[in-house]
């Protein structure tokens, strides 16, 4: 069963991941770049992966497992831009 995110025939995650490469070429970032953005994700599911090392998904559509620290990183653009969205 497929999440919203992930849904073949709904955008998902290629569309987010051809929006993320829109903004990296407007913004002059690298592919790549997004690696070295801290990425925006619910709080339970960064405990959740803590504790089973299960990867987390940010706003943006990145899934991987955390282990840095990213108070050292820049938000990603994307995640930042959607998150405003939502709260507004």
């Amino acid at each position: 069963m497929s999440t919203p995110l992930e849904g073949p025939d709904q955008g998902g995650l290629a569309t987010l991941d051809r929006e993320l490469e829109e903004l990296l070429k407007e913004e002059h970032f690298e592919p790549g770049d997004h690696e070295r953005f801290s990425h925006y994700v619910k709080k339970e599911k960064i405990l959740e992966s803590a504790i089973t090392g299960k990867p987390v998904r940010a706003l943006c559509g990145k899934k991987w497992t955390p282990g840095r620290d990213p108070e050292k990183f820049p938000v990603c653009p994307t995640c930042k831009e959607i998150y405003e969205s939502m709260a507004g």
